[in-house]
């Protein structure tokens, strides 16, 4: 692994840590509970793409946290660049967790197809 990878892969686990932390010290009660998922730094750490758990929100409520993140994201960089003296911190991009839908969605599709076979 290059040290610009090691580079990459430290600030995506310290911004998953500091994520729900910032989340935490906002004012907004739907902010503070939600579950950070995963990070994902692109190239350069210009942005960091956060995955959130969908949990219980609907559509309506999930496009409406994404909003209010979007109106947060300066004050949550601000916290990770102040809590680990950082000159600068990746532009956040929210977005909520479709992966483990999608895994469970082909883990189905899989076992039909093994069931459809073993039947014929």
């Amino acid at each position: 692994m290059n040290p610009a990878e090691i580079k990459k892969l430290r600030t995506e686990s310290i911004l998953k840590e500091l994520i729900p932390e910032a989340l935490a010290n906002l004012d907004d009660e739907n902010l503070k509970n939600l579950c950070v998922v995963d990070v994902e730094c692109k190239k350069g750490r210009y942005d960091a793409f956060v995955y959130l758990d969908k949990m219980f929100f609907n559509t309506h409520e999930q496009e409406k946290i994404l909003n209010t993140l979007k109106k947060a994201s300066r004050a949550l960089q601000n916290y990770c660049m102040s809590e680990q003296g950082w000159y600068r911190c990746p532009n956040f991009h929210f977005k909520f967790d479709d992966r483990l839908e999608y895994q469970n969605h082909m883990e189905a599709l899989f076992e039909k197809i093994k069931k459809e076979k073993n039947e014929s």
